[in-house]
């Protein structure tokens, strides 16, 4: 099979790159619009990109609001203010991370409405949830246009600050464990996925595994 993008629907390759590129973790970003309401939503298309500065990336697409195609809160208030937070969304976090992707008015902070526990951060304005075991407080760096037309802002973000629960660290290896994480995923569709079972694979190195090459 092949899947020609210019002769389908920019709708359905979505479709199809969502149910192939998987899985996607899922950052649930917080902001602060000019007026001071707080927002948070989740957003699939996201990554680390670089660790020196430590960067993410975020890629946000647009809205349908009374009838108009308009930025999403969440890029319009991190292109106004320049900063927000990134919070691992986790199996216990899963239900209200998807109900915070509804399509709530500019005004209404769907932290209020579903009851998350807002704290402030040490190095930013936005807000973070107390609710989720890992925060990252992110500066902007450079929003990147994409798309034909360019709708979607490419968010790269500098990484300035990191909350982590002491339950979730594991001193022995300096990194978080993934089992007491519990950190979710996005498949294809309305599919999102649990963790499962990992396995180790050692990096390889060419001289001591006799590679020839070729």
């Amino acid at each position: 099979m092949i899947f020609d993008p210019a002769a389908m629907s920019s709708r359905d390759f979505y479709k199809f790159m969502i149910s192939a590129i998987v899985p996607r973790p899922v950052a649930w970003v917080s902001t602060l619009s000019l007026d001071g309401v707080a927002n948070i939503a989740p957003f699939s298309y996201f990554n680390g990109v670089a660790s020196r500065p430590p960067m993410i990336s975020l890629a946000i697409g647009t809205r349908s609001w009374d009838g108009e195609i308009i930025p999403k809160d969440t890029l319009r208030n991190i292109e106004a203010t320049r900063e927000f937070v990134v919070h691992v969304t986790t199996e216990a976090l899963a239900d209200a991370a998807n109900r915070s992707a509804a399509e709530f008015p500019p005004d209404v902070s769907e932290i209020a409405e579903l009851g998350l526990t807002a704290a402030p951060s040490s190095k930013v304005k936005p807000p973070r949830i107390l609710e989720s075991p890992v925060a990252l407080e992110c500066v902007l760096d450079r929003v990147i246009r994409v798309g034909d037309p360019p709708t979607t802002g490419l968010v790269l973000g500098i990484i300035v600050a990191a909350h982590v629960e002491e339950r979730v660290w594991d001193a022995a290896s300096s990194s978080i464990d993934w089992e007491r994480l519990r950190a979710v995923a996005r498949l294809g569709g309305q599919l999102w996925a649990k963790p499962g079972e990992p396995f180790t694979l050692e990096r390889p190195d060419w001289k001591a595994k006799g590679f020839t090459g070729g």
